[in-house]
């Protein structure tokens, strides 16, 4: 999922680093501090759970956990998942300084909308926590994959099939992420609630 340097144009860097700067802005705006334990604590499951990865072409394939992310976190998914690409980047040379906006766009972006669209449904019964939980890391994957896809053709059109070639790589990591999304938010209702912030 993280896009190496050197791949994309001028153009698409910049509209990603100033997209991941206005939602890293929100991110910290809206992030109640009293909440700073899990947000360091989901940051760094996220810098680990990234980094086992097998590369694809100019990109990598890997868990994300954004729908996770997102569902706990909400806005405050954005500096989290900012901060441990920015961590993997310094440390492992993963990803790249240059491309931190984009990458940040590509999977924090899907993480914000999906955890804000699906946390009301946390709130029904058990059927609907488990497909929420399950469409919650389905739905960030695929949208993070389509956006990497986007970031690519739109950088040069010659990309078009490694773009197809990375949507089609990432549809079982979808399935895999869904489910391990939906048992984690199963295991955290039953046993910490509060952590969803549910009313």
């Amino acid at each position: 999922m993280h896009i190496s340097e050197g791949v994309l144009s001028a153009p698409v860097l910049a509209g990603g680093a100033v997209l991941t700067a206005v939602g890293t802005a929100i991110g910290l705006k809206k992030l109640d501090y009293d909440r700073i334990m899990t947000v360091s604590l989901l940051s760094a499951t996220f810098f680990v759970a990234s980094l086992i990865h097998v590369p694809l072409g100019p990109g990598s394939v890997h868990l994300l956990l954004g729908g996770l992310l997102g569902l706990i976190l909400g806005w405050g998914a954005f500096p989290a998942i900012v901060v441990a690409l920015a961590l993997q980047t310094l440390f492992f040379q993963y990803g790249g300084i240059i491309v931190l906006g984009v990458n940040g766009c590509v999977i924090a972006g899907p993480a914000v909308l999906c955890g804000t669209l699906l946390k009301p449904f946390l709130s029904g019964t058990k059927k609907q926590q488990l497909l929420t939980g399950f469409l919650a890391g389905f739905c960030a994957m695929f949208l993070s994959a389509l956006l990497m896809a986007a970031a690519l053709f739109l950088s040069d059109h010659g990309f078009m099939k490694v773009a197809g070639l990375v949507l089609i790589s990432h549809l079982p990591v979808m399935l895999i992420e869904g489910l391990i999304t939906m048992f984690v938010v199963s295991f955290l209702i039953r046993v910490q609630p509060e952590i969803f912030s549910l009313n």
